[in-house]
């Protein structure tokens, strides 16, 4: 089955101040790390980037596009990039640097046995506070990674009429497909400030 793995980097980094997939790691790019795991699970890669970063060389990247105004938007981008022949579709967040290769192979593993989705959680650690007071059940909840998989057509209908959400997965499962939920790894972290970049440069040492 072919596999291609969209990697998003389009985002405008307000929270972090800068755009951080851009920021230093290791002696590369915070997207640099993440292109590496993705050219490792994949047939190809397809980057979505600022516009201003179109004509930038990236090697990594089998085709290269320009991101929307928003994360569903830049999906839909690089989902135009991809092969018709594409059989599994990966979307990876560029700001998920530290290799997590296990994590890659749960995700195609299943999709591969024939779930539409297949989406890496890990549960939450924190006590959560519903805003207006009260507390909320922990157990209840899981925390969202990328990469998650799916199988092309499913992606591609889901997209379908440019709707808009921050989780490829939920498009598809309110579109009707079954949705997988696969172990995630803790050390999967998101880079979303300064002292994350610290954490990830530890991570990915190991």
């Amino acid at each position: 089955m072919a596999v291609w793995t969209i990697v998003v980097a389009a985002g405008s980094g307000l929270r972090f101040g800068e755009r951080k997939q851009y920021g230093r790691l290791g002696g590369w790019r915070v997207v640099d790390w993440a292109l590496r795991s993705a050219r490792a699970a994949s047939d190809g890669v397809v980057l979505v980037v600022p516009q201003d970063r179109l004509l930038d060389a990236e090697p990594r990247a089998d085709a290269v596009v320009a991101g929307g105004a928003t994360r569903s938007a830049s999906v839909r981008a690089g989902l135009a990039a991809v092969p018709g022949e594409a059989d599994i579709i990966l979307v990876h967040d560029a700001a998920r640097p530290v290799p997590v290769p296990a994590v890659w192979g749960r995700v195609l593993a299943t999709v591969r046995a024939g779930a539409d989705a297949a989406v890496p959680c890990v549960p939450v650690a924190d006590t959560l506070r519903v805003v207006g007071g009260g507390s909320a059940r922990r157990e209840q909840f899981l925390a969202v990674q990328t990469p998650q998989g799916f199988r092309a057509e499913a992606l591609r209908a889901a997209h379908q009429g440019s709707p808009e959400s921050t989780d490829d997965a939920s498009l598809v499962e309110a579109a009707g497909g079954r949705v997988v939920v696969v172990d995630g790894d803790p050390a999967n972290i998101k880079i979303t400030t300064p002292t994350d970049l610290l954490v990830a440069e530890v991570l990915c040492r190991r």
